[in-house]
């Protein structure tokens, strides 16, 4: 194990004690993932489900791993779940990966109201945005929080209460790794927790940013 994946999961096991919050068991849980620690990174997101029972990747991670481990036992009615959790909050990317994990094992998909409706109906006043983390409706953000696709799909699929609530998590991180945003390596490490709080990919972000392009 690398003096980096040791670095990083000091730093998020000291996290999670002093503000054991679900972005912090969730990045000590990736953090456990990359060292081949698996038991104590299905722990950590199960603890990251616990404070967040929104968090489809969690689901998603934890399914994987307890798939990896021999127990399909458990990891079936949690994937059940997390598929039902991310369909209900347009998790696209997490809710194909969760029916592909639960068709590995032999389970069926959770029949589920069609996300993209609800959106529609949500966003009809062009006010309002079903927002992603909460799956609930909140205000738009006036503006994209930063240049971007990123900022774009932020914009357009998150609400201002979860991206007040960031801010706060944001000024956290800074904080407990003592990040300088001159250094570039910061920054990204900046916006990658930011992107494990929103339980949001760059592929997706990507894929998201392409299908906008062609519309």
């Amino acid at each position: 194990m690398s003096t980096t994946t040791e670095e990083r999961i000091a730093q998020w096991e000291q996290m999670a004690r002093e503000a054991p919050d679900d972005m912090a068991y969730f990045s000590l849980a990736n953090a456990y993932k990359d060292a081949d620690r698996p038991e104590d990174a299905q722990d950590a997101f199960a603890k990251a489900i616990e404070l967040n029972p929104g968090m489809s990747r969690a689901y998603q991670l934890r399914g994987q791993i307890l798939i990896q481990l021999g127990k399909q036992d458990e990891a079936g009615p949690l994937l059940t779940k997390g598929y039902t959790v991310a369909a209900e909050r347009g998790d696209v990317m997490p809710q194909k990966a969760i029916g592909s994990l639960l068709e590995k094992i032999g389970l069926p998909i959770p029949k589920v109201q069609d996300a993209a409706e609800r959106k529609k109906e949500v966003e009809a006043s062009g006010d309002t945005v079903l927002d992603r983390r909460t799956g609930q409706p909140q205000n738009r953000l006036p503006d994209p929080p930063m240049r971007g696709p990123i900022g774009q799909f932020i914009f357009d699929h998150f609400g201002q209460d979860t991206w007040r609530e960031w801010i706060g998590q944001g000024t956290k991180v800074i904080n407990e790794l003592r990040l300088d945003f001159s250094n570039d390596q910061h920054q990204d490490i900046y916006e990658q927790n930011m992107l494990d709080w929103l339980a949001v990919t760059r592929e997706e972000i990507a894929e998201y940013a392409k299908q906008t392009e062609q519309t």
